[in-house]
């Protein structure tokens, strides 16, 4: 437990946490929604500050980040809480989880986990990170000057005191969208009253050196709504422009959503067509193992220049720059391919 540096302090001994767009009013000796920042006489904590409740060695292809250090492996780790309620969570068991709990570390003990374990880089994900991001910048600082890159997997809800924090430490995020960023589907299925600060935020984002790059979970039956779809690819061609990445992923049924099925491939396909046909240059479907729309194409001559198999890259058809290997395009791609990556090799389709 550590004392927050996003907040403010209210009559009262009452407190404004800063860190999230909820801008969660709390009184003393209460927590706020995300169930890991405590008022305590009048200054608010971080109870998970150096309280970790899962790591895992991941490759960055499953944040989803595929225009970024591409291949490379990254330390994801994830504290318990969550400023979201969503009913779908597949990591409710963590988010969700309101008993704070988990392995006790330091920043410099996470930094080593990374190295030790041939990480390039550390990943903050899960549960959502900037409620921890206190914790998370500590960390983030000390990898950096240990040559490893940070990044995010966020919803997006934050403020613009969080992204100025992220400012020192953080080097790519992944802003997640859910159901088409439908407002009704956020207030009945998040319980947030929509997604305008996200857009906010992407809009402070544009002004950094971060990378971004966007997924939009498409739930069947109840976020699908393909002129939905079509309106936020447009706000991303408009605003981050035609080179920002776009993901569209596949739902599975988890937590209280059992009911719905799998979202159907050719839905996807629908959204994909949309988000091109608006101008966006790189688009993608996710949690479709095998699907042709994995893969990175050429804008040039259509060429595949990066071929995936789900998490895996299979076939690299780019030079040391990041140039198309057929017509010389040089494609919006941070680093070059990680010497993790194991020759291409033939995979099974199965979707």
């Amino acid at each position: 437990m550590k004392e927050a540096v996003l907040y403010e302090r209210l009559q009262n001994n009452r407190v404004r946490c800063t860190a999230c767009a909820r801008y969660c009013n709390i009184p003393e000796n209460m927590i706020g929604l995300c169930g890991i920042r405590k008022n305590i006489e009048g200054k608010l904590y971080l109870l998970v500050y150096g309280k970790i409740i899962a790591s895992h060695i991941d490759p960055i292809e499953k944040k989803p980040l595929v225009h970024f250090h591409p291949g490379s492996k990254v330390l994801s780790i994830a504290t318990t809480g969550c400023n979201w309620l969503c009913q779908y969570c597949q990591n409710f068991d963590i988010s969700q989880r309101r008993k704070v709990e988990g392995m006790d570390v330091n920043p410099e003990d996470v930094v080593e986990m990374a190295i030790k374990t041939r990480s390039e880089g550390i990943t903050y994900t899960y549960n959502e990170p900037t409620i921890f991001i206190e914790f998370a910048r500590d960390v983030g600082v000390i990898a950096r000057k240990n040559g490893l890159f940070n990044t995010f997997v966020s919803n997006g809800y934050l403020t613009p005191e969080a992204i100025k924090m992220l400012t020192e430490f953080l080097d790519a995020i992944t802003v997640d969208f859910k159901g088409n960023a439908e407002k009704n589907f956020m207030q009945k299925y998040i319980i947030v009253p929509g997604p305008e600060p996200i857009f906010d935020a992407l809009l402070e984002l544009k002004k950094t050196n971060i990378h971004v790059e966007i997924t939009d979970l498409v739930v069947p039956q109840i976020g699908d709504n393909i002129e939905s779809a079509r309106k936020l690819a447009r706000w991303i061609y408009e605003n981050l422009g035609p080179d920002t990445p776009l993901h569209f992923l596949r739902f599975h049924p988890d937590y209280k959503l059992q009911n719905l099925p799998w979202t159907p491939v050719e839905t996807l396909e629908k959204h994909w067509k949309v988000a091109k046909e608006e101008g966006l240059r790189y688009v993608y479907i996710g949690n479709v193992p095998g699907h042709p729309l994995e893969n990175t194409y050429c804008p040039e001559c259509g060429n595949v220049v990066i071929e995936r198999f789900s998490f895996d890259i299979t076939g690299w058809y780019l030079d040391e720059e990041n140039r198309c290997k057929y017509c010389g395009y040089k494609l919006p791609i941070i680093g070059k391919l990680s010497k993790n990556v194991t020759k291409p090799r033939f995979l099974p389709v199965f979707w």
